[in-house]
């Protein structure tokens, strides 16, 4: 019997994990799970005997990972085809003796269309590689596991589907709680739009314990015809030993097999942390049930993401401005002259003299404050910390420059979220300057993500979703930006890149510094469309000295070398003269085009950037 005719006549239940199986047999947590399939492949070959021999009627590859982005972590790209080739043989070799069928897996590259884009790769082609193994060595049916992306679902569908139609594919996604993809895409949508493209069944996986996933399938109708998987996790586990833990009751499991049954499914097993036994008692607790045809979808609740408000959290801790304070960007519809001036925070913890710069450049023209986050991987004080004292004793308006080389995807939204908690409003995401150019050289640079996947998020969390799709409860109230380098060599690039960070939701630009004031014209011109504030940055030079350092040293600073030329030898007075007078003719060009500037103080002398906030405000 095909597959599909023994679904479409029936309930089945699945196997369960290959990754914590294979870590529970000894691999190193840190291994690539999927070369397992060449050099130990009677560890793969005993799970898909355990599971074949406890009733499992699909064996599913130990394949996931094995695309070429994937294994190109461990250097192992070149390894592809034989991997996903022996992943088929071994589960073949097990499921010829009970008739099972076989499921070729393919999991998500690991990137975003972002990081994809960059490195010149193209997703389809990476999906049609691997399925193209996984066919030709004979899976019974594709299985796409645990994406979290409805367009990275439809390429690898759509590249399933330029290999062959001959095979069906299960399209598997890893959901909220709340029944949505990151997206914000309803569960249910991203079924249709599957099934639309060709899919045979869709289901969830991962992510979610058993219980949640029931949740989930209640607000998922069914009609004739549908055909849903449920492969829940056992839990959460505990880490002990560098090891994950689970401890899944196998009679919980065929009591919630029921359940998911109940709901609709018709494929039921196991993900992270199920083993035989969880399987086995799935398959015996469903033998006999029938198929649900038809149900309707439980309701949700309406949405209950509402705009955050801090001041009743901040009583009598923190002198917090009105939370529906304007923004730079409410300031400019207003018609004023915005000035953001950046005062990097201290490198140690005497923050007298950052405090008083701060309350001087504001009393000077500044309407905001932006605080770099470790710029140059240089360890300063926390930036929120610094843009907490400095709305507590100054009301100053902060912007807060954020990066994603020191946390992972949960500490950046863990930051965010604290963020908001506090009425911080306007953030800058930055990709960040490698720790290994810092002086700390042997810390780790985490890049999760980069500035551009940041800004989404917070886009989304303006939504009131986090990045995987769960419901905050409150949405926030960001204002976002991004950078911009109009020195760049290459600048139609920079142009493109700019454009995709608008898109992901940037509200306003930050640029690096430009010292040359002909150089304005040019960047209004190619901006002009984007209909976002853009602010270039005015960097007040001190000497001929540190115009050298700048050029030279600094990584997206570029100063011609002209006004190298004007500034050499120049020190003391003389030098913040010049510099200051160019500093004053690049900004009068700035403010001729753009509806505001961004001045960079040069190393804590504020008292230059305060001239220079004074003489913006009177242009």
């Amino acid at each position: 019997m095909r597959f599909l005719d023994e679904l479409e006549a029936g309930v089945m239940c699945g196997d369960g994990a290959m990754g914590t199986m294979l870590l529970d047999a000894g691999a190193p947590i840190d291994a690539c799970l999927e070369q397992f399939c060449l050099t130990r492949p009677e560890l793969v070959t005993d799970i898909h005997r355990q599971y074949a021999a406890v009733g499992a009627r699909i064996l599913t590859t130990n394949s996931f990972g094995a695309n070429t982005a994937r294994l190109s972590r461990h250097g192992l790209e070149s390894q592809a085809h034989a991997i996903n080739l022996a992943a088929v043989r071994l589960a073949r070799n097990e499921a010829r003796a009970t008739g099972a069928y076989v499921a070729g897996s393919v999991g998500p590259t690991g990137l975003t269309a972002e990081q994809i884009l960059d490195l010149g790769w193209n997703r389809r082609e990476i999906f049609r590689d691997q399925i193209s193994v996984l066919v030709a060595a004979g899976a019974d049916v594709i299985i796409f596991e645990t994406f979290l992306d409805v367009d990275e679902m439809a390429d690898a569908l759509a590249a399933k589907l330029q290999v062959t139609r001959d095979i069906p594919a299960i399209c598997s996604f890893a959901s909220a709680a709340e029944g949505h993809l990151s997206t914000g895409l309803p569960l249910a949508d991203a079924f249709a739009r599957m099934r639309a493209q060709g899919a045979e069944v869709v289901g969830v996986n991962c992510l979610q314990g058993p219980q949640a996933t029931v949740r989930v399938l209640q607000h998922i109708a069914v009609k004739p015809g549908d055909l849903i998987s449920a492969f829940p996790n056992a839990g959460y586990p505990r880490y002990v030993d560098g090891r994950f833990l689970y401890n899944p009751d196998p009679a919980y499991f065929a009591r919630v097999a029921r359940e998911l049954v109940a709901q609709g499914a018709r494929l039921v097993g196991g993900c992270c942390g199920t083993g035989p036994a969880q399987i086995a008692a799935m398959a015996e607790a469903i033998r006999d049930l029938q198929p649900v045809t038809s149900k309707p979808a439980l309701p949700r609740p309406a949405a209950t993401a509402r705009p955050l408000t801090i001041a009743p959290m901040l009583e009598g801790i923190v002198s917090a401005p009105d939370p529906e304070e304007s923004s730079i960007l409410d300031r400019i519809a207003a018609g004023k002259t915005v000035i953001i001036t950046e005062l990097d925070p201290p490198k140690t913890l005497e923050l007298e003299k950052f405090l008083r710069g701060a309350k001087a450049l504001t009393d000077a023209g500044s309407d905001a404050i932006t605080l770099a986050d470790n710029s140059l991987a240089i360890l300063r004080v926390s930036n929120v910390a610094a843009a907490t004292l400095l709305k507590q004793r100054h009301g100053i308006m902060p912007l807060l420059h954020m990066s994603c080389r020191d946390h992972n995807l949960i500490g950046l939204q863990s930051s965010l979220m604290g963020m908001a908690a506090l009425g911080f409003r306007h953030i800058l995401p930055l990709t960040g300057d490698p720790a290994k150019v810092g002086d700390h050289p042997g810390a780790a640079s985490v890049y999760d993500i980069t500035s551009i996947e940041l800004i989404a998020i917070a886009k989304r969390m303006n939504e009131g979703f986090n990045h995987i799709g769960k419901d905050l409860r409150r949405a926030t109230r960001f204002v976002i930006g991004c950078t911009f380098n109009p020195n760049a060599k290459n600048l139609d690039a920079q142009i493109s890149r700019l454009e995709r960070k608008l898109v992901a939701g940037a509200q306003y630009v930050m640029t690096q510094p430009v010292f040359d004031a002909a150089l304005v014209p040019l960047i209004a011109k190619r901006t002009a469309s984007f209909g976002v504030p853009i602010f270039l940055g005015v960097w007040p030079l001190m000497n001929g000295r540190q115009a050298d350092f700048l050029h030279n040293e600094v990584p997206g600073i570029v100063i011609p070398e002209s006004v190298r030329s004007g500034m050499a030898g120049k020190d003391g007075a003389e030098g913040r003269r010049a510099g200051l007078e160019l500093a004053k003719e690049v900004s009068r060009a700035v403010l001729e085009h753009f509806p505001g500037v961004y001045l960079i103080t040069p190393f804590l002398n504020y008292e230059t950037t305060c001239e220079l906030a004074q003489f913006a405000r009177g242009t």
